[in-house]
């Protein structure tokens, strides 16, 4: 495996890449599926953060899991367990039919839905990116 550096760098930018591809998906009306992008987004920033706190292997999909996990190292994280609860709940009911009581995905999420889990995974990028700085000098 490459380093942890590096290895947390791959997942920060994979992060980037899908929270801007969750932006398009809000501008051109694809709600349920800016909302799975926004909690996959996220997932992939909380794991560019275990990499980068040295953790090896880093599984899971659930982002309250992966808060608890990184509140150690990282304790700033723990400002992001309200809205990684949120997020989590697009993990599964934005993705398949079978995930709610009636009607479809791209019937069910909403523009406001959308944009706040977009403007919630902006957060989490924000923690990943304001870690990864070095501390100023005195």
């Amino acid at each position: 495996m490459r380093d942890s550096r590096a290895e947390a760098e791959r997942w920060r930018r994979q992060a980037e890449n899908d929270l801007e591809f969750g932006r398009i998906a809000v501008r051109e009306g694809f709600f349920a599926q800016a909302c799975v992008i926004a909690q996959q987004s996220a997932e992939k920033a909380l794991k560019s953060m275990a990499y980068a706190a040295g953790e090896r292997v880093v599984l899971g999909h659930s982002l309250v899991e992966l808060v608890g996990r990184l509140r150690a190292p990282e304790p700033a994280v723990s400002d992001l367990m309200e809205v990684a609860g949120i997020l989590d709940q697009y993990y599964v009911a934005t993705r398949y039919p079978s995930g709610l009581p009636g009607g479809t995905p791209f019937e069910a999420f909403s523009a406001r839905q959308a944009r706040e889990a977009i403007s919630a995974t902006e957060r989490f990028l924000a923690l990943v990116r304001a870690a990864d700085r070095p501390p100023p000098t005195v």
